[in-house]
């Protein structure tokens, strides 16, 4: 491995640890699903109807983790790359499209308004065209478009990672956020992931130091 793929590993690294928080929040939903319990509250929506949450999840687990190491050196200039990719873009379709589901089936729970729907609605809305955007690119062999589309996708699929990040300094010095406040910090998590994902970008614009998070066949 020469010195500037190394330098690269903390990418894929970071990531992986981004999506750990999502990862263990959905690992122990699916625990309480099948465990039968306990019920409460804020989850009683969850155990009323658990398909969309169960897809979500199943969808959205791997998406995080093998997405992250589509920005690995080394793996994403083998056939890796091109097979993990195809399992990707199902992958983030299911949880882009259970996350609408859910925003539509779900009702709210105390503290939450139609503002987090239409919040929800939104960026799980762009998640999917963005993936559906990539695929097409790279069926038409514009590389470069492809790996924008999927790592704008991608940004946006481990975005509950970084809400813990925006909601913590909330809830530390000023308490638990309200209906708006909760909305905006939702909608911030997302953002911020969004301008890194376009900074990156535009940074490498030709794709030479990380390639998309999905691909089709080359």
């Amino acid at each position: 491995m020469t010195p500037a793929a190394r330098h690269r590993w903390p990418v894929p690294a970071l990531l992986i640890l981004l999506s750990a928080i999502p990862v263990i929040a959905g690992g122990a939903r699916l625990g309480d699903l099948g465990g039968g319990g306990p019920v409460t509250p804020e989850n009683a929506r969850f155990f009323a109807d658990p398909v969309p949450v169960v897809l979500h999840i199943v969808a959205a687990v791997p998406y995080c983790l093998l997405g992250a190491l589509q920005f690995a050196p080394g793996l994403r200039r083998r056939r890796w790359h091109r097979l993990s990719g195809r399992l990707l873009v199902p992958l983030g379709l299911v949880a882009a499209l259970t996350g609408l589901w859910m925003a539509l089936a779900y009702p709210l729970n105390e503290g939450e308004n139609v503002s987090l729907t239409l919040v929800r609605l939104v960026f799980g809305g762009v998640m999917a065209a963005a993936i559906l955007l990539g695929f097409a690119a790279v069926r038409r062999r514009d590389f470069a478009r492809h790996r924008a589309w999927m790592i704008r996708g991608y940004a946006i699929g481990i975005g509950a990672g970084t809400q813990v990040f925006t909601h913590l300094p909330w809830v530390l010095f000023l308490g638990p956020p309200e209906e708006t406040a909760r909305s905006a910090l939702m909608a911030a998590g997302w953002l911020i992931n969004l301008a890194v994902a376009e900074w990156a970008i535009r940074r490498d614009p030709a794709g030479t130091g990380v390639r998309a998070v999905g691909a089709g066949s080359r």
